[in-house]
């Protein structure tokens, strides 16, 4: 039987929204009524599809090759499982949603045709969560591996001779796939090679399937850690007049300079930003949330990240000088012009940085040629100092013959030409703009130049005027007030 699914909310007429078939019930109950309701709802964690494996192994861990032989050992049929395996192998494993007790994907055939597929692991009971809990308050050692994303042996022994299972064994993991296989069939095998890739990455995937996820887990520990930290306090404090002080004088750290190991050299540079979360998941946002606007901003957030690494990793970064900060206002056009996103989007951006569309778009392209100091230009106007207003007409007057120049009216820092739909806008940093006019309104029309003419050129969109007569020509000192000297042209 070939039922056709879609790719998103995966529609499915024995899957709807978040009842399950069988024994299986909704998230927050052990698979099955093999324990108690554990899970705290809204715990689910997305994974976007992962490229092909093709040339490398699914499981590098040892964590992982258990997982993978627990699937192996549970399946009948061989041949379903290296079917499942080529699937994976040729990425057609869609995102994965791991949740207390399922993992769930839309997986490929060969032929195209999209299947649902899930696998169900049993969730621990509260007790057995405690007992797993206490066990890692006990040992230090068994908290930092978890953190540096590893799962050593001695940690899923210690839990199993707690009574904590933590990896699945024969018979564990359950499949269910609209193929409507009654086994394991290619899709939920792919589903459970692609899962291991996962577990590789990160051993948290697993204590999710268990029912509890990353950030519960850690407050969990947090809690018990400072609960028995106040056990021990009031004894402690009687003796503390006895103990010897703790950590090392600055004066022995300073003196131990020289012969401490230098630092780590710096990681290398990954070779492009990394993905965004992907955030195409079985649970509907909260109202007011937007899930395609937070995709902009953490695809954004990517970038950047990336951009601030590799300036912090050249060779001149301490030399140069620390960014100002954007206003909200400032990086609403920041985003809008980086990221280019859907109108609908950058209406909102629009309305939340105070501007008109027409004017967001303007903005925009301000920033495009300038960055911070070109959009300053687009929204600022100030009064720049006499002399600054006299070296520019010195500069115009050199550039062009007598009665040639083109009659500008001087507001402040912007000067427009009489008759004409060009302006020039002076920024603080001693540079001009070139502005048009189109339909009614100022839009930047070019990068900005230290020389009135040139700009007010580009703003008139014509070539830049050169001065007649002999190899010599006359400049006026810009940031003095000397006189003119001859320079060859």
């Amino acid at each position: 039987m070939s039922d056709t699914y879609e790719t998103d909310g995966y529609p499915n007429p024995g899957h709807q929204g978040e009842e399950y078939d069988d024994d299986y019930e909704a998230e927050g109950r052990d698979p099955a009524s093999r324990g108690a309701a554990v899970s705290a709802p809204g715990q689910e964690r997305t994974f976007a599809a992962l490229p092909p494996a093709r040339g490398r192994g699914f499981a590098e861990s040892w964590w992982g090759r258990a997982w993978l032989k627990a699937l192996e050992d549970t399946a009948l049929d061989g041949q379903q499982v290296k079917k499942g395996r080529r699937l994976a192998g040729e990425g057609r494993v869609g995102a994965v949603s791991v949740r207390p007790g399922r993992i769930t994907a839309v997986v490929q055939d060969r032929d195209s045709t999209p299947y649902r597929s899930d696998v169900l692991l049993q969730q621990l009971s509260e007790e057995e969560w405690d007992r797993f809990l206490d066990m890692a308050v006990d040992r230090a050692g068994h908290i930092a591996a978890l953190l540096d994303r590893e799962m050593p042996p001695h940690l899923v022994e210690d839990a199993a001779a707690a009574g904590v299972d933590l990896l699945p064994g024969i018979g564990d993991l359950d499949p269910e796939c609209t193929c409507e296989a009654w086994d394991h069939c290619p899709h939920s095998a792919a589903l459970c090679y692609q899962v291991a890739r996962l577990l590789d990455q990160d051993p948290f995937v697993l204590l999710l399937m268990r029912g509890r996820g990353e950030r519960r887990v850690l407050d969990d520990l947090q809690a018990r850690i400072t609960a028995r930290a106040s056990e021990r306090q009031p004894a402690e404090s009687s003796r503390a007049e006895d103990r010897p002080a703790r950590g090392v004088r600055a004066d022995e750290a300073f003196a131990a300079q020289e012969i401490l190991p230098p630092l780590p050299a710096p990681p290398p540079l990954p070779a492009e930003p990394g993905p965004p979360p992907s955030l195409d998941t079985e649970t509907g946002p909260e109202p007011g949330l937007e899930p395609a606007a937070l995709e902009v901003l953490a695809t954004d957030s990517a970038v950047r990240a990336y951009r601030m690494l590799a300036e912090a990793l050249s060779p001149d970064h301490g030399q140069q000088p620390v960014q100002a900060g954007l206003t909200p206002e400032q990086d609403a056009v920041r985003l809008a012009a980086d990221a280019r996103p859907e109108p609908w989007l950058m209406t909102r951006l629009a309305a939340g940085s105070g501007r008109q569309r027409a004017e967001l778009d303007a903005a925009v392209r301000a920033w495009g040629y300038g960055g911070t100091a070109a959009l300053t230009v687009f929204d600022e106007e100030w009064a720049p100092d006499p002399a600054s207003h006299a070296r520019a007409l010195t500069r115009l007057a050199a550039a062009w013959e007598d009665g040639e120049r083109p009659r500008l009216r001087a507001v402040r820092n912007r000067w427009t030409a009489a008759g004409g739909d060009a302006q020039l806008r002076y920024g603080r940093d001693g540079r001009w703009w070139p502005y048009r006019k189109e339909r009614g309104r100022w839009i930047p029309a070019g990068p900005s130049d230290d020389d009135p003419a040139a700009a007010l050129s580009e703003a008139l969109g014509v070539t830049p005027p050169r001065p007649q007569g002999s190899g010599l020509l006359a400049i006026p000192c810009w940031h003095c007030d000397g006189p003119a000297r001859p320079v060859e042209r």
